[in-house]
C-alpha cells in the first residue's frame, strides 16, 4: 500500500478552509432571497417591514395603522421608513431580531403567520449595509413611556448584531415600531412594484389603514372594515409531515421517558390506540409481541425509526386540527375587492381546510367583474401576502390556466381575458414556497385541486350573474325597440281605428312596462347595459337604413339621372 504522507488529508481539508456563517452565505447569494435587482430590492424591504407590522398588530388584536415612505436621496439611493402602531419590541430583543439571520419566534411555531424563516427583516439590514454601508435605525416602544432607539449593522462573519448607537427617549407616549433603511434601489410604478404590493396588501388586509409616501406622491388606503380575522392557534406537528431525519432529532431531544408518551404528547391527533397500532405495524414490540410503548425514545435503532415512518404512511390518521388557520373569510375578501377595485360584481369562496404532507391549509378565491376593472388582473396571496414575481412557477397561476373559463361564459385564452380580477389566497401554517424568496407556491396536486374547486365555485356565481346581465340586456333592447317605435305604431293604429294616437301610445308604453321586466342591477351594470343597448339598437337601425328600398330617384348618380 502506498504511503499517505498526509497528502490526502491536505486535499480534503486545504489550508484556509473554514466554516462560513449564514450571513456570509446570503451576503454572497442575495439573489436567493429575491434581491436580484434594484426594483425588487425596494419591494422586498418594504414587504418585510409591512408584513412584520401586520403580523405584530394582528397578534395583539390591534387594528393596523401602517406608514411607508420611500424617498430618493440621490440616483439609485433611497431611504425607506416603515412605521406601525403595534406592540413594539422589547429592548433586549431588538438587536437579535434585526442583527441575526435565522433568529425569530415563528420558525418552530405551527400557526399561520406571514413570516416563517427568520430571514426577512435581518436580510433587509444586510442588504442596506452591503449596498450603501449605512446602518439601520430602529425605534421601538412597548407603551411603557420609554422609547428605545438603535442604530445597528450585522457582523457578517459571526452572524451577530453590531450596535453603533443605543439611546433611550423618556416620556414619549406611544407604542409601535419604526424602521429606517438606506439602500440602493430603483423606484418604478408598474405591476411588480412597491405601489402594486401595497395596493394588493390593502385588498387582502381591508382592516388596515396604509399610507404610502412615494417619490411620485402620497397614496392612502383607508380601512374598509373594523374587524380582524380570527386569531390562529398553535398546534403540534402531524406525523404525516415528519420525515426520518426530523423524527431522529425529535426522539433525541424529547423529554418524554417512553416511546408511547413521545407519540401522544409531541404530535397532534395521536392517542394511545393509534400509537399502539403504529408500533405494531413497525414491529417495535416487546418479548410478548405487544407494542413496546415503554421503550425509551432514545433507544430506537435507525431501522426502527425508518419502520415507524413507513408505518405512519400506511396508517390512516386523523387530519390535523385546523384552528391554526386564519382565513380571511368571504366578507373580508369581498370588502377588500370592493374598496380598492370598485367592481360591478364581486363574489368570494372559502374552501374547507385540506392537508398536504401533514400541513393544514385553506384556499380562498374572490372574483370581481367589470366596473372600474378594464382588463384581466390576477392576484396571488400566501397568508395574506401578495406574490408579485414568478407567477409562471406558481400553483395559483397553473390552477387558473387549467380552469375551463368558457364553460362559465367567460372569454379566455388559457387565462381569462374578460375585465375581471381574480384573487386567490392560500392560508397555511407552512406555505410550500418554491424558494427562499417566497415568490411562488409549489404545485402539490392537492393544492392545485383545492384552488381549482374554489375557482370553479366562484366562476359559477359569476356565470349566474352574467346570465342575468345578458337576459337584462336582451330585455332592455326589446324595451328600447318598443319605445323607439311606439309613437309611429300609435299613429298608424290611430289612422286605422280613429282612436286618439296619444292614448294608444300610452297604452303601448304601459304594456311594455308590464310585460318586459328587467332585473335589479347596480348603477354600474345599468350604465354598461345602456351603452351596449344603444350601440346594439343603433347598429340595427343602421342596417335597416342600409337595407331599405330607395324611393324613386334616390341613390342614383347625376349621370344616371340624366340618362
Amino acid at each position: 500500500m502506498p504511503e499517505n504522507n498526509g497528502k490526502i488529508g491536505t486535499e480534503i481539508a486545504p489550508v484556509g478552509a473554514r466554516e462560513i456563517s449564514i450571513s456570509e452565505f446570503f451576503e454572497k447569494n442575495r439573489h436567493l432571497l429575491g434581491y436580484d435587482n434594484g426594483i425588487k430590492a425596494l419591494l422586498i424591504i418594504v414587504k418585510e417591514g409591512v408584513d412584520n407590522a401586520l403580523d405584530a398588530t394582528e397578534e395583539t388584536r390591534i387594528l393596523p395603522d401602517v406608514y411607508v415612505k420611500v424617498e430618493e436621496l440621490e440616483k439609485e439611493k433611497y431611504k425607506i421608513i416603515i412605521k406601525d402602531n403595534g406592540p413594539g419590541i422589547k429592548k433586549n430583543q431588538i438587536p437579535k431580531i434585526f442583527g441575526t439571520l435565522l433568529y425569530g419566534s415563528k420558525f418552530h411555531r405551527l400557526r399561520q403567520s406571514r413570516g416563517q424563516q427568520g430571514l426577512g427583516i435581518s436580510c433587509a439590514v444586510l442588504y442596506s449595509q452591503l449596498t450603501t454601508g449605512e446602518p439601520t435605525e430602529v425605534v421601538s416602544s412597548t407603551g411603557d413611556g420609554k422609547t428605545h432607539r438603535y442604530k445597528l449593522k450585522i457582523d457578517v462573519k459571526k452572524n451577530q448584531p453590531m450596535i453603533l448607537e443605543d439611546n433611550v427617549i423618556e416620556g414619549k407616549d406611544w407604542h409601535g415600531l419604526q424602521m429606517t433603511f438606506i439602500c440602493e434601489g430603483t423606484y418604478r410604478e408598474h405591476k411588480q412594484s412597491v405601489l402594486e404590493y401595497i395596493k394588493q396588501t390593502a385588498i387582502s388586509n381591508p382592516y388596515a389603514n396604509i399610507i404610502f409616501d412615494a417619490p411620485t406622491g402620497r397614496f392612502e388606503f383607508k380601512r374598509g372594515v373594523d374587524k380582524l380575522p380570527k386569531e390562529p392557534k398553535e398546534i403540534k406537528p402531524h406525523l404525516y409531515g415528519v420525515e426520518v431525519g426530523i423524527l431522529h432529532r425529535m426522539l433525541k431531544d424529547t423529554k418524554a421517558r417512553s416511546l408511547g408518551g413521545f407519540l401522544t404528547s409531541e404530535f397532534s391527533r395521536i392517542g394511545k390506540t393509534v400509537a399502539k397500532e403504529l408500533l405494531k405495524k413497525a414491529e417495535i414490540v416487546d418479548d410478548k409481541g405487544e407494542p413496546f410503548m415503554m421503550i425509551s425514545p432514545r433507544k430506537l435503532t435507525d431501522s426502527q425509526v425508518v419502520s415507524l415512518v413507513r408505518a405512519v404512511k400506511e396508517t390512516k390518521l386523523m387530519r390535523p386540527p385546523t384552528d391554526c388557520l386564519s382565513p380571511l373569510g368571504m366578507e373580508l375578501i369581498e370588502e377588500g375587492m370592493k374598496k380598492e377595485l370598485n367592481p360591478e360584481f364581486v363574489t368570494a369562496v372559502t374552501r374547507p381546510p385540506a392537508v398536504y404532507r401533514g400541513w393544514p391549509f385553506q384556499i380562498e378565491v374572490g372574483i370581481a367583474y367589470a366596473g372600474s376593472i378594464d382588463e384581466p388582473k390576477f392576484m396571488r396571496f400566501a397568508n395574506r401576502v401578495p406574490l408579485l414575481y414568478q407567477s409562471g412557477s406558481c400553483a395559483i397561476t397553473k390552477s387558473i390556466s387549467k380552469t375551463d373559463w368558457k364553460r362559465y361564459g367567460i372569454q379566455s385564452e388559457k387565462m381569462p381575458t374578460d375585465p375581471m380580477a381574480i384573487f386567490v389566497h392560500m392560508a397555511s401554517v407552512w406555505v410550500p414556497f418554491t424558494s427562499e424568496s417566497k415568490e411562488a407556491i409549489a404545485s402539490y396536486s392537492i393544492i392545485i385541486k383545492e384552488i381549482k374547486l374554489a375557482l370553479q365555485e366562484a366562476a359559477r356565481k359569476l356565470s349566474i350573474y352574467l346570465s342575468g346581465i345578458r337576459k337584462a340586456q336582451y330585455q332592455a333592447e326589446r324595451k328600447s325597440i318598443f319605445e323607439r317605435y311606439a309613437h309611429e305604431t300609435a299613429v298608424a293604429i290611430s289612422e286605422l281605428t280613429g282612436r286618439n294616437a296619444d292614448e294608444i301610445e300610452a297604452d303601448i308604453n304601459e304594456l311594455v312596462k308590464k310585460n318586459i321586466k328587467i332585473m335589479e342591477l347596480s348603477e354600474q351594470a345599468k350604465e354598461r347595459i345602456e351603452k351596449r343597448t344603444k350601440t346594439s339598437i343603433d347598429e340595427v337601425s343602421g342596417k335597416q337604413e342600409e337595407n331599405a328600398e330607395p324611393e324613386e330617384g334616390e341613390g342614383e348618380s347625376e349621370e344616371e339621372k340624366g340618362d
